[in-house]
């Protein structure tokens, strides 16, 4: 099975694939590091919780899963309730297909 990396990996190389020129980043949350790594990169702003990948053209974060075990923290949770709020669309999914199918969902909602 794979895991979230991998996942968000497929989901961004289908994007560019086929968004043509829509961009894509990833914000930089998870993963080891060491602690004073970590430190600095709290201080330049980072925050815990915030979504995975944002596609600003579209006003959408989308916080990766994996396809089964995943679950929203509640620092997650908090921020996607934020950015909801504040009108951006926010989407969890669980694996890259999943992705894709809410992402289209929301594009053709709009």
């Amino acid at each position: 099975m794979k895991g979230e990396h991998e996942e968000q990996r497929e989901f961004v190389s289908w994007f560019r694939k086929n968004k043509g020129d829509v961009r894509i980043f990833a914000i930089p949350n998870g993963g080891s590091r060491s602690l004073s790594s970590a430190a600095r990169m709290k201080v330049e702003g980072v925050s815990r919780g915030v979504p995975d990948l944002f596609i600003p053209e579209w006003w959408t974060w989308i916080e990766m899963k994996r396809v089964s075990g995943g679950v929203v923290a509640p620092e997650q949770k908090s921020w996607h309730e934020y950015l909801d709020r504040i009108g951006y669309i926010v989407i969890v999914a669980r694996g890259c297909e999943e992705a894709i199918k809410l992402l289209e969902e929301s594009r053709c909602s709009k």
